[in-house]
């Protein structure tokens, strides 16, 4: 019981998280502006702090969406149209690589270093993984009905969050736009747990 109680509110506490260590250490770092510089400049190398911001806001909750998506994997049927299985896998997925932007932040004195990039893969990764998820989920609810709802607020979200990270950049500063790639992701935790069917 205590552990299905952990599964139900690592969504919401991911949020949580992710939120208060952007909005903390944003607000003890001198100059730096949440409208303008990004998330991943908080936790970059050379930055006071920097280390536990890479904790704090990406490795804890990259660590407790990977429950939530390890939840809902544990929810689908032994008769799971494949589909669905990769669906889950590639959310997954995405949880691992959220949480390895913060095993590799940016280098603010070498931006095209290898952690650098290794930073950027990640991101990619995340982002790459949770729209091959949606696509996934969404192939497999003619046959799963009880998860349709779930995979529409997916689909959703993975549309929200690579028009934020590739389109809404032309209308507004990048820091902008990576923040609401990142709400995108952020609302279908706090939802996701509670859209799924329940195990059988």
């Amino acid at each position: 019981m205590k552990w299905n109680k952990v599964m139900a509110w690592a969504g919401p506490l991911a949020v949580v998280v992710f939120i208060a260590a952007v909005a903390g250490f944003g607000a003890q770092l001198q100059g730096y502006d949440q409208m303008l510089h990004p998330v991943s400049l908080l936790g970059a190398r050379g930055i006071p702090g920097g280390t536990a911001f890479s904790l704090l806001g990406f490795v804890v909750p990259g660590v407790l969406a990977a429950i939530v998506m390890l939840d809902l994997i544990l929810r689908m049927p032994a008769s799971a149209p494949r589909p669905l299985r990769v669906g889950g896998q590639m959310l997954l997925l995405g949880a691992i690589a959220f949480a390895a932007m913060g095993l590799f932040p940016l280098d603010v004195d070498d931006i095209e270093n290898r952690a650098s990039q290794f930073h950027a893969s990640a991101w990619l990764l995340w982002l790459l993984a949770f729209t091959a998820a949606a696509i996934a989920l969404r192939f497999a609810a003619g046959k799963a009905a009880g998860w349709r709802t779930l995979s529409t607020l997916t689909i959703v979200c993975a549309l929200w969050m690579v028009c934020s990270a590739f389109l809404f950049e032309i209308a507004m500063p990048v820091a902008m736009a990576q923040r609401l790639a990142f709400l995108g992701w952020l609302l279908w935790l706090l939802a996701a747990a509670r859209l799924a069917p329940a195990r059988s």
